[in-house]
């Protein structure tokens, strides 16, 4: 039986999602992008394409067994479903902005009645009122840094990764709503899934991978003791007996920052042959 993956279909989190899949071996095997369905390597996978903020309720409805979206569609959304993976890409901050022009420093000093443009109103009522401050919500479906300037409206609640955007319109954010970045969502019946626990387990054994490598070496005997003291290790470091004279072979996961300087620590204390390789996945 083949399930059915959401992605994003545009937007800041649609190209990590296809890296991130490609990485955890999830490839599609259709590039037309008309395809509404496309199979993947992963035999009981195949992926649609949606937009990021409908993808909590195609995984609502259980038609969908997961979905890639952000923590901000999920909490507009007020969608049924479970976070399972922080998938560490789509930072943000989802924040109340004005323009630098007009003073006001918190929503406190916002004037009673202010219009605030959004896409996220779910977010922009319940954040309002639970400030008890009195605002108009303006729905809006696109960008919406410009609507001050157009007098459309006095604040926007967006979401921000750089601040970049706000500058250029001159615009500055004074509330900062949540933070939010990508997440691998399920339906709840979907949970302790046998599917969705492996997708967890290969996102989560990519990433514990990164910044790691793995390191084997040879080393004499009487000097084996000296070697291992120095090597770090995830529980202790892997030690062979070679098929041939009295040497062993050695092989530890260490951070690679830590690589310049604990090569040079081995190497002194009598490893030689040291071979450094990368790793694609880290399952512990």
């Amino acid at each position: 039986m083949r399930h059915l993956l959401a992605i994003p279909s545009k937007g800041r989190l649609q190209e990590p999602t296809l890296r991130l899949l490609e990485a955890v071996g999830i490839k599609p095997l259709a590039s037309d992008e008309r395809a509404l369905v496309i199979p993947t390597t992963w035999r009981e996978v195949n992926l649609i394409k949606a937009r990021p903020e409908d993808i909590p309720h195609l995984v609502e409805s259980g038609r969908v067994w997961a979905g890639v979206t952000g923590h901000d569609y999920v909490v507009e959304s007020g969608a049924d479903v479970a976070e399972v993976v922080e998938l560490g890409f789509g930072h943000g901050s989802l924040v109340v902005a004005v323009p630098k022009s007009s003073g006001v420093k918190r929503i406190e000093e916002l004037p009673p009645g202010a219009r605030v443009a959004t896409k996220f109103v779910n977010i922009a009522y319940n954040y309002f009122a639970e400030a008890e401050k009195r605002v108009r919500v303006v729905k809006v479906t696109g960008s919406v840094e410009i609507l001050p300037q157009l007098g459309i409206a006095d604040a926007i609640l967006d979401v921000t990764a750089t601040g970049t955007t706000l500058e250029i319109h001159g615009l500055t954010p004074i509330a900062t709503v949540l933070e939010t970045t990508a997440r691998l969502v399920v339906h709840p019946n979907y949970l302790n899934h046998q599917l969705t626990k492996k997708l967890a387990t290969f996102i989560q054994g990519y990433y514990a991978a990164q910044g790691r490598k793995m390191v084997f070496l040879n080393v004499p005997s009487h000097q084996l003791d000296a070697v291992l003291s120095a090597l770090p290790a995830m529980e202790a470091p892997s030690v062979t007996k070679l098929a041939k004279g009295d040497s062993y072979e050695v092989f530890s996961v260490v951070p690679e920052d830590a690589l310049p300087d604990l090569v040079m620590k081995l190497k002194e204390a009598g490893a030689k042959d040291i071979v450094i390789t990368s790793i694609e996945k880290l399952i512990t």
